[in-house]
């Protein structure tokens, strides 16, 4: 590898790090519900709540805007970016999931936007997000990173799938479901989950989007109605 092709690398490293102040952390995807009700209790639950998220819901919703719009924002054409951001919010029928991944693609944009100056998609998009003729919904915002720092388009799916299952595997380890090495298995055996769901919806245009799970969309407003929990989602 030549030195821009290891820069490459980091880059991509950098923006899936948990470390990157996307507010994934305060997130859990409803599993803080299932957990207070004691409807999930082995690793196993735990995988299956993953899975299906993956294959369900963002494989065929996120995964199929973030490549659209990475192909877009790669060919400079903004309107097919802001395309893709309209159409996977609607796809979104949780308000809370809507406002919790577009308060992260907005902190994203702007973390983004300050140590990569000269990227007109980039500046573009986030004036169209403050003009409000787009939403700055995560896997739109992601693609348009991942666009910005040169990282391939499967690359930024695995990437938007690994940092979903992290975080859940994350809210599982602060509730106290799972101990820190059960963690690292669960994402070690997502992984061709992830590696299938890449796959299947790379090419994929924004016509053939979809999602089906209503339990989990049942579960979420659930977690929305809660008196008292530690996570936003």
């Amino acid at each position: 590898m030549d030195t821009d092709e290891i820069e490459q690398e980091l880059d991509a490293m950098q923006i899936s790090d948990s470390f990157f102040p996307t507010g994934a952390f305060a997130t859990s995807n409803g599993l803080e519900y299932l957990f207070t009700q004691k409807d999930i209790r082995r690793k196993a639950d735990l995988i299956e709540m993953i899975r299906v998220s993956i294959v369900q819901q963002m494989g065929p919703t996120d995964c199929i805007a973030l490549a659209y719009a990475l192909e877009n924002s790669n060919r400079g054409n903004l309107d097919g970016v802001i395309q893709a951001d309209n159409t996977v919010f609607a796809t979104k029928p949780v308000k809370e999931i809507r406002d919790a991944s577009t308060r992260s693609g907005i902190q994203m944009i702007r973390c983004v936007a300050g140590f990569v100056s000269h990227n007109k998609i980039l500046s573009s998009y986030q004036d169209s997000i403050l003009e409000k003729r787009a939403h700055g919904i995560f896997p739109v915002a992601f693609a348009v990173c991942c666009s910005a720092l040169g990282i391939k388009k499967e690359k930024g799916m695995a990437m938007l799938l690994y940092g979903f299952s992290v975080a859940v595997v994350g809210a599982a380890l602060r509730l106290g479901l799972i101990q820190h090495f059960d963690g690292q298995k669960i994402i070690h055996e997502i992984k061709p989950v992830i590696a299938k769901a890449v796959k299947d919806n790379s090419d994929r245009s924004l016509l053939e989007m979809w999602q089906f799970a209503p339990q989990m969309d049942i579960i979420q407003m659930s977690h929305e109605k809660m008196d008292s929990k530690m996570f936003i989602t």
